[in-house]
């Protein structure tokens, strides 16, 4: 039964949305930088929400955990002082 669970979490679901070129020239993205940036802000806005764990969300964005951590304060969406990221940059490095 546990081998079944784990098989069953670790398979991949492929999942398609199609959108009009106009929107990848308007914003002078080609599909794998709209794809890429799609699923991060995903992931972001999941994490933000609560709703996936910061590793889960890195996942699902295609990031290590410290990767997903670097991107966020890239784009200005962390807001946390430089205490509370070094906090998390320590607990992120304890996690496997």
């Amino acid at each position: 039964m546990v081998g079944d669970k784990k098989r069953i979490a670790e398979q991949v679901v492929k999942i398609d949305f199609s959108i009009k070129e106009n929107i990848l020239l308007s914003l002078k993205q080609t599909k794998e930088e709209f794809k890429r940036e799609t699923l991060f802000m995903v992931a972001f806005m999941l994490y933000r929400k609560q709703k996936l764990s910061l590793g889960k969300a890195a996942e699902l964005a295609g990031y290590t955990k410290i990767g997903f951590i670097e991107k966020l304060q890239q784009e200005f969406i962390f807001d946390y002082t430089n205490d509370e990221i070094d906090e998390i940059f320590e607990d992120a490095n304890k996690l496997p």
